[in-house]
């Protein structure tokens, strides 16, 4: 039985920063939560009914938007609410999104007293010229704050949000920023590069990045230092203590199933009568989805001929790769389907064949664009 995780989306934040490209909009006065709360719950409802899902929830991830805008009572009605829809294996990891503008110590206290046990905190940098630049709403003591409320209201599993190619940036200005996270001793860090996506403000007025050589070897000296603290890599942008990595982001990785709710929101569901995979996903309006009547959104069967892309994608982020069993448990293919892009990248030494064991090699795991488009259909 495949792993089952929800992902709740709530779409807004302080303000819309200029590199997002993620389904967020700037609150506004007249944002109802207990109205939006109650949709997601219909929308859960929806869901669990349209797919016959009765396997328990392994994870839960509230991201966003800015989820921690929202009052504890509102989190506390949607996780009960979730609960009596489906059951929660026990040890769930239940995280929640997090920005330093929005930290209260009694706040984040309350959300640790509801069940939730995991943050992701989106630093993105402990520098404030840094911060300006990208259109952060917090300081680089907001930062530093942040995150020691958050050991104080007892949440020991945290993630830091950082990005590095930052706009006028230097090596050293990602060194320090990779230095000040590890000091406050999370137990994961998120370090990927900034880029310029489609439909964001920075990508209609490109702000000045470093150059390419720059940015690389920024990124290789701030991975031994991760590396010499303990924090393993183990995804293309994860690092992580022993034994913390994040269940539910492993979980789409794995190619895991996941339901997702909210404005936005998309799902991925296996089923086995009839065998299909099906993604879902839900009106980006917050007002189309709110006024929803018939449904919160659509859905579409993943073609046979797409699955060996779609499941490369995900399990080719990380770094120990997929095993044959592992593509045919999750796809329903033989590994023939793979093929010749498999064999065509192990010659070109882009993937690395142990045992029927498949993972990227140094080399591939600099190129990984490249080996994924020898499984395009």
């Amino acid at each position: 039985m495949l792993p089952l995780s929800l992902y709740i989306h709530i779409p807004w934040c302080i303000q819309k920063c200029p590199y997002c490209d993620f389904n967020s909009h700037a609150i506004k006065s007249s944002t109802s939560e207990d109205g939006y709360i109650t949709a997601l719950l219909s929308d859960l409802s929806s869901d669990l009914q349209r797919y016959g899902l009765n396997r328990p929830l392994n994870s839960i991830f509230i991201g966003g938007g800015t989820p921690s805008l929202f009052k504890p009572e509102s989190i506390d009605r949607l996780l009960n609410g979730v609960k009596n829809q489906i059951a929660f294996v026990n040890g769930i990891e239940i995280t929640l999104e997090a920005n330093p503008g929005t930290f209260e110590s009694k706040k984040f206290a309350e959300f640790r007293h509801l069940g939730i046990n995991r943050l992701s905190i989106g630093i993105q940098s402990f520098n404030d010229a840094s911060l300006k630049r990208l259109g952060r709403v917090h300081s680089a003591h907001e930062a530093h704050l942040a995150a020691e409320i958050a050991d104080s209201a007892g949440f020991e599993n945290f993630n830091l949000d950082l990005m590095f190619g930052l706009p006028d940036a230097n090596i050293v200005d990602a060194k320090n920023d990779i230095q000040a996270a590890i000091r406050l001793n999370p137990s994961h860090i998120s370090f990927y590069q900034l880029t310029l996506e489609p439909n964001t403000y920075f990508h209609k007025f490109p702000p000045q990045l470093p150059d390419d050589e720059t940015i690389f070897t920024a990124q290789i000296l701030c991975q031994k230092i991760l590396a010499e603290h303990g924090y393993q890599q183990y995804e293309v942008s994860a690092y992580s203590q022993p034994g913390k990595e994040c269940k539910h982001n492993l979980n789409y990785w794995q190619f895991g199933d996941y339901i997702g709710i909210g404005a936005g929101a998309h799902g991925k569901i296996s089923q086995a009568i009839p065998d299909r995979i099906i993604r879902s996903f839900k009106f980006k309006s917050p007002e189309q989805y709110l006024k929803s009547k018939k449904g919160f959104g659509n859905s579409n069967i993943i073609s046979q001929a797409d699955l060996p892309l779609e499941f490369m994608m995900n399990h080719l982020r990380l770094k120990h790769g997929f095993s044959e069993e592992t593509y045919q448990s999750r796809t329903g293919l033989t590994v023939n389907t793979l093929q010749p892009g498999l064999s065509d990248t192990i010659k070109q030494g882009l993937l690395v064949n142990q045992n029927c064991h498949y993972s990227c090699s140094e080399q591939g795991w600099q190129f990984l664009d490249t080996i994924l488009q020898k499984f395009v259909a």
